[in-house]
């Protein structure tokens, strides 16, 4: 989910680097602290991951779908993963003193919850979408979080760590009600527009974000409002009961990240 901002945002970021990183010296510092050793959140994790490996594999699998050619991005400096208990799954900040250092925390708990068939994979996803909230732009504060959270599951569905639950639905849905459902959206304007569309999408997000204009230079001037129509028509979602359920099973994960009282805002592009 989106950082929680600091009280007052930094003037934006300019890219650190003009490209991918390819080596661990480019890479920005990456930290991890647990709060609690003894946790069994803490110790699944531990037990299934290796910490290291799988951050930096989060940061480039972020950068190769996100910048594939070495586009702009806002600057980082470290990135701190934190396991701690607290209710939700994670949330990405930038430290108040500091914006271009970041934390992810990741909930002990929730690691505990999952699976064990599914906790490398899981653990993967949820690291993928939180390091997207890191390197993203925000549309200078203004992007529709919807939008955003959207970007952010692209990016997992493109990276293959999309979870069971997830399907392509619009019933009950807009196109920025955000997270897997405006992912897959994304995905089948992509396959419309040709591949880059959200590469572009995430660069113009750079400047303000005002959305009569943002998507004019996106769908060959036809309205978002109307392309999600033509999306929901190219889907055969079955019967409300069916849907229900789906919605059900999504509120179980979305409807607990990034609580803990944190607004859902994208400070400096990162979330």
């Amino acid at each position: 989910m989106p950082p929680t901002p600091s009280k007052e945002h930094p003037p934006e970021s300019q890219p650190a680097n003009d490209r991918e990183p390819d080596s661990e010296q480019d890479l920005p510092l990456i930290l991890l602290e647990i709060r609690n050793l003894s946790s069994v959140g803490a110790k699944n994790f531990l037990r299934s991951t290796d910490a290291s490996a799988i951050l930096i594999e989060s940061i480039r699998t972020v950068l190769r779908l996100l910048n594939p050619h070495q586009e702009p991005h806002p600057n980082v400096r470290s990135i701190t993963l934190i396991l701690r208990d607290f209710d939700g799954v994670a949330y990405t900040a930038g430290k108040d003193i500091d914006f271009e250092h970041k934390e992810i925390h990741f909930s002990t708990a929730y690691i505990e919850s999952i699976a064990p068939e599914r906790i490398k994979e899981e653990i993967a996803g949820v690291l993928v979408h939180e390091m997207v909230h890191v390197w993203q732009w925000n549309g200078k504060h203004r992007c529709n979080g919807g939008l955003i959270e959207g970007i952010v599951d692209w990016v997992r569905l493109r990276a293959g760590l999309d979870p069971p639950h997830w399907r392509q639905r619009s019933k009950k849905c807009e196109w920025d009600s955000g997270y897997e459902v405006t992912g897959y959206f994304l995905d089948w304007m992509e396959e419309r527009a040709g591949k880059g569309l959200v590469v572009k999408i995430n660069q113009r997000l750079k400047e303000e974000y005002v959305e009569k204009e943002f998507w004019t230079e996106f769908c060959d001037g036809e309205d978002i409002k109307a392309l999600w129509a033509k999306y929901a028509e190219s889907l055969d979602e079955g019967s409300g009961d069916e849907e229900s359920l789906v919605e059900s099973e999504q509120e179980k994960v979305d409807g607990t990240e990034g609580t803990e009282d944190k607004k859902d805002d994208v400070p400096n592009g990162v979330v």
